[in-house]
This record gives C-alpha cells, structure tokens and sequence, in this order.
C-alpha cells in the first residue's frame, strides 16, 4: 500500500517512511497546496484539509499540521506557530516568557489519514516546558526552547529519542493502533 504525505517539509516524509516501513506502507511525498483556515482548533485545520484535498480527486493521503501550546500565553502560538516562528522566532517566545514562573507548554500534532476511502483524524500531544535559553542545534523551529523532561531541548537529544516522545511520535502511534482496529494494516 502506498500513501501520500501531503506536505512541503521533506522531513516529516522521512519519519513518515521510518515510522511505517515495518506495516508495509510506502510514502511518496506529494507537494498540494491547500488552503488552511484561520482557526484555533488543530483539529479543524486538518479535517478542513483533508475535505478540499478529496475535492481535488486526492485518496490515501496523510496531512498534518503541528503547534506549540504556551500555557503563560494561552495556548499561543498554537496554530499560528509556523507564522510566529517566521515572525518572531525563538527569541521572541523566549522575550514573551520573560519575567514568567508558568512555563508550562506542550507540543500538539493532528494528523488526517485518508486510507482506502476510511478517513482517521488523531492528536498527539507531548506535554514539558519552555527553557530560558535557547539550547541545542537538532530538530527545527521551537525544539531549542522546548523541553519535556525538565533536563535537555528538543535540540538536544536524537532524533530517534525525540521521535519515541514527540508529539508527532504520539499521533503516528495513535495512527497506527486505528489503522491495525480497523484492518488496514497487519
């Protein structure tokens, strides 16, 4: 079986591939643009997607859209999070949380799968902190101020550890296990 991953991030097709290689599914990377609404909800980002991919004739496909979740900042950048990134970028979060004892955050990945005419929308979450400082060189986007066990950024550990713990990490788990209780996959 083959699915599209609908994104312009050539990364998230690779852990796409790592992820699902051992069920016997292959990624191919399909650049499609598509509009995403202005909403708060991950939830709704992602299902709205995947209604105007379907339009366009796209099936079995998986698109995802990510944020980070600021406690102190009510939930922002949430949704907004790759425009805040290009906007105002680490530093800027980091300025934001000054003077901030709350620093509670979590990372959130929705993912929509469109399998064999089935449609599964899953979130994963992974729940730390936001350091005072920039740390680490791994990872991209939000990884060098975000930590989820209070020691080393997202920057700073592997790939591979960062992949068992993030929140796309969760979401593909959760992918999984729907697609294995519906008979998708082995």
């Amino acid at each position: 079986m083959k699915l599209k991953v609908i994104t312009s991030n050539p990364g998230k097709v690779a852990e796409y591939r790592r992820s699902f290689s051992d069920l016997g599914i292959e990624m191919e990377h399909l650049r499609l643009p598509y509009d995403e609404v202005q909403t708060s909800d991950l939830e709704e980002v992602v299902d709205k997607g995947m209604d105007e991919i379907v339009a366009k004739g796209v099936r079995n496909f998986i698109v995802d859209d990510s944020g980070l979740f600021v406690d102190a900042l009510k939930g922002f950048p949430g949704v907004w999070s790759a425009y805040a990134q290009k906007t105002i970028g680490n530093k800027g979060v980091l300025k934001l949380m000054e003077g901030v004892k709350d620093r509670g955050a979590e990372f959130r990945c929705c993912i929509g799968c469109d399998i064999e005419g089935q449609r599964i929308i899953v979130t994963g979450v992974c729940k730390g902190s936001i350091t005072k400082a920039e740390s680490g060189s791994e990872g991209f986007g939000f990884d060098p101020i975000f930590t989820h066990d209070g020691k080393r950024t997202f920057a700073e550990i592997p790939i591979e550890e960062k992949n068992e713990v993030s929140h796309r990490g969760n979401a593909v788990k959760l992918l999984i296990e729907e697609l294995k209780k519906k008979g998708l996959v082995g």
